[in-house]
Order: structure tokens, then sequence, then C-alpha cells
């Protein structure tokens, strides 16, 4: 694809949103919009592999299929292969022409075959393995709402036309090395992003962070036996490892409702088949679902300084994620709790990358002990990177990025790479290039130091600064003032003195001749 096309169906899917976009809050007509590019893409790909199926019989087109065995034969071996099953009438494209069929009668009313379509769509996943992935995926497209339209005419209307206007764009699914809906997904999820201010934060990672992310933890290999984000947002960290290399299995966890159904939603699209990946929904910090496993590259996230229960729950002292440490994470903040809990969850081939606020870095108390501890005693802290400020959605603050490994080469050094100054001004917003992410990584990659940018400190520097990470200690960005040259200011200021001489000449004489007092 393109970068014209590209461009092109941006503007077309972004289009289509703003049919919803005056009616609604960002993140209410998001869920709308993402969820009928999902139905959409149920459909295609149902009626291509249904198609496949009716190759060596005599209809071969899925649209015209009407026989009972026919139908039920697809059935079953869709609900394998796909994981979900859509009768012919039940298509994205049939609901399409039905909905906009030129007629008066009531015919082309389709918001009640609409909302049976889709919760149908997760009663034919009942029973089988793909049932947990499906369940009520479809619960916050919400038919009914008012802010559609204040009768059910009215919006049935508004969803006809919009069902419309998706019908008309080729997703090329038949395409395998295209991932059109998958990164037409991933541009309306970062629109959505920039317009929903500090929620943004709850589901999306800008896409130059996940690159680097993704890069980092996949640094030295060609494919990972898993991935794994404990704060997984809309999934696209997940997914970004995986355009690095061969990922066999992804695994996720996601506090708010509404973005685990886009995580879940995401992964589909991306052509993750059901089996290959395990989002789950719930607080990775009170209720771990994935506590017994271990991961190969660990990538995240985390919301910046949340609260959580910390000692105010007695169970946190005993928890294996938090007990060797010494102390607990402030309930105030759960930065080095979220960072504790994928050190456990870590391979001892594994590597992570985190991103967090900057007062990790150097704030003391309960968090500087744990901070000693992970650098004394578990020596697993590998690189500090520090980002540019104002990168992320919903919030300015410069943070960074900690890489951790249980398997670390350079055990006697930490590596500090000051990316502050790297980025390009994107509206109100601040931006990585890619020359900036190839400096990142190819720096954390060879271990470099670089001058004014990135430093290999050894692990006696970081005691002497009591293990306090804050970079400006470790790299040297001061800039030395260029030397004046006195007697050039002199010069400037002798051509000053007779210029402001001649302009006081030249009123004085105006003064005169107006015959009124000279102001000095």
């Amino acid at each position: 694809m393109s970068e014209e096309q590209k461009k092109l169906l941006e503007a077309q899917l972004w289009n289509i949103a703003n049919e919803l976009r005056g009616k609604m809050d960002a993140d209410e007509f998001r869920d709308y919009i993402l969820g009928f590019i999902f139905y959409k893409y149920l459909s295609e790909k149902q009626e291509l592999y249904a198609n496949t199926l009716l190759e060596t019989e005599e209809i071969k087109d899925y649209l015209k299929v009407t026989n009972e065995e026919d139908l039920e034969a697809i059935r079953e071996e869709s609900l394998i292969k796909l994981g979900y099953f859509l009768k012919p009438e039940e298509l994205f494209s049939s609901m399409a022409e039905k909905g906009n069929a030129d007629t008066e009668n009531e015919s082309n009313f389709i918001l009640e075959d609409l909302e049976t379509i889709l919760n149908g769509i997760e009663q034919s996943t009942m029973g089988t393995e793909s049932e947990d992935d499906f369940n009520q995926l479809f619960e916050d497209l919400d038919l009914n709402s008012t802010k559609l339209g204040r009768s059910p005419n009215a919006r049935n209307t508004l969803i006809a036309k919009v069902l419309s206007h998706l019908d008309k764009i080729d997703f090329a699914l038949e395409d395998s090395d295209a991932d059109v809906l998958g990164d037409a997904y991933e541009y309306l999820i970062s629109q959505f992003a920039s317009g929903a201010g500090k929620k943004a934060g709850e589901f999306y990672t800008p896409q130059q962070v996940s690159k680097i992310l993704a890069q980092i933890v996949t640094t030295g290999k060609k494919r990972l036996k898993n991935v794994y984000d404990p704060t997984c947002g809309s999934g696209s960290l997940l997914l970004r490892v995986a355009r690095e290399v061969e990922v066999d299995e992804f695994y996720g966890q996601e506090l708010n409702r509404t973005t685990y159904n886009l995580a879940r939603m995401n992964m589909i699209l991306h052509d993750v088949h059901y089996r290959q990946f395990d989002i789950k929904q719930e607080d990775t910090l009170k209720e771990p679902l994935h506590k017994d496993l271990r991961f190969e590259a660990i990538v995240a996230n985390p919301p910046f300084s949340a609260k959580w229960e910390g000692k105010n729950n007695p169970l946190n002292e005993n928890d294996d994620r938090f007990s060797q440490y010494g102390k607990l994470a402030p309930t105030s903040k759960a930065d080095f709790a979220f960072l504790q809990h994928m050190i456990y969850q870590l391979a001892d081939n594994g590597t992570m990358a985190c991103v967090l606020p900057h007062g990790v870095l150097f704030r003391g108390a309960a968090e500087g002990t744990i901070r000693q501890y992970l650098i004394e005693n578990l020596n697993y802290l590998d690189a500090v990177i520090g980002l540019p400020p104002n990168i992320f959605f919903g919030t300015g603050i410069p943070t960074s990025i900690l890489v951790l490994s249980k398997c670390r080469i350079n055990d006697d050094n930490i590596l500090f790479i000051d990316a502050s100054k790297e980025f390009e001004k994107d509206g109100n917003k601040n931006k990585l290039l890619e020359e900036h992410i190839y400096k990142i990584v190819n720096t954390y990659r060879e271990r470099k130091t670089i001058d004014k940018f990135s430093y290999m400190a050894s692990m006696d520097e970081v005691i002497e600064n009591d293990y306090n990470l804050n970079i400006p200690r470790y790299v040297d960005t001061f800039e030395e003032e260029e030397p004046v040259n006195l007697d050039v200011v002199s010069k400037k200021l002798q051509t000053l003195e007779k210029a402001m001489i001649e302009i006081d000449t030249t009123i004085t004489d105006f003064c005169r001749q107006l015959n009124i007092k000279t102001p000095f």
C-alpha cells in the first residue's frame, strides 16, 4: 500500500467518523466507528473463508448459499478456523445494502437485525475455544442510544449511512502481505487518542515510542515465544513487537472494560488467531491473571503514578512480586509496583522495556529502597533512556524508558541515554522521527558513549550517586557559552551612543519647528 493510498484511506475513515463526531464525545463515537469496522472485518473474513470451502461446490458464492446442510457444514468449519460464524444475510454488506435500500417501507430498518447479528456473533462462540475472546465484545455498541438520534428512524438513518460509507472501502483482506485494515484501525485509535485528552493514556502509546520499546526487547532475536503487556490498553504495543520479529503468543491484561474490548478487536483485526492471544480484564496489581506464566519479552506503558492499595492491603506484604524488596511502593504512586510485577513475570532469558515518569529515577523513601535492591541485589537494570517532554497524549511531563533483563551480558554497568532533545515539533506536541528512534535504539544495542547523549556508568558510579538514576548525573549535556569579545561589544556600544545622539538632535530640531518643549 503506497503512502498516497494510505493517506486517502485515512481521510475516508476520518470523514466517516465525522458522521458521528458531532453527536458525542471522542471516546464514545470511537466505540461505534471501530465496532462497525470490526463487524465489517469479521464479515469479510467469513465470506472469504466460506468461498474457499465452496470452491468444489456448484454454488461458489457464499452470499447465494441457502441450503441448511451447507450452512451447517460451513458453520462447523468456521468455528474451528475463525472462532465465530455469520450467515450470508448477516454479513456487513448485506446489512449495508438493506439499510440503504431506496424504499419507503420498513424493509430498510436494520437496527433490530443489526443488534441480533452482533449478539449472534458472540453466541456462535458459546462452548468453543474462542468463547472468552468474543465474550461481550460489542457491549459498547449501543444502537439504541439517543446520542445517535432522538427517534429510532433517525438512529437507523445515521447508522445505515455509516455502514454504506464503510462498505465502499476495500480493506484488501485477500492480500496476505497487506495489513490495510490493521493500519486503518491503528490510525483511528491514534486520532481518537489525540482528541481524548487525559483519557488517551488509558488506551494508546504513540507509535514512535512503541517502536523503541519493541526494537529494544527484540534485540538479537528473530522469534519470541511470547510477549506480555500488563497494562495493554488497545494492544498496540503488543502488536508493534510482532512487526519486529515473529511472535508465537500474545498476553495482556487491562483494567478498563471498553479498552479491553478494543484490545481484543485489535488483535483479531491484525489477523492474530484467537488461539494465539490471551487478553484478560482485571486490575493487574490486585488480580494478576497470568501470574503462573513467564514471558520472554515484556513491554508496558503503565498509567503514570496511579494509586494502588499498597500497604493498605496486608496481602501485598507477602506477595511474591513485592515482598523481597523490603518496602512496598507508596499507595500514591504505583510506578514501582508495576515494575516489580513485570520483573516477577519476566522469564530468565527475557527482556522488558517500560515507560515510567522521571520520578522513579530519583524519588526517595520506599522507592529509593526498592531502586537500591533492584540495582544492588538483583542487578537487572540494563539501561535508562530519557525521552522528550510532551510526546504522550494527555500529559506533557518528560518520561523515561527502563530496560531490564534477567540475562544481562553487561552486568557491571548501566547505560544512560538522554534523548530529551531528540524531537521535532508537531503542532502543540513533540514527536520522535525515524532518525531519533534509530539513534536511541542503535546506541542501546551498541552500548556506546556519545558526548552529550549517552554514557555507560559503572556500578561504582551508580553506588557513589546513592543509587540515584537521574540522567543528568551521568550524561553531561552542559553547553558552554561562547566567550564574549569585549572589544566587539564596546564598538557596538559606541555605535549605538553615536546613533542616539543623532536621534536626539533630530527630535530637538522637530520640537523647535513645532514650538514645543523637547522631551529631555
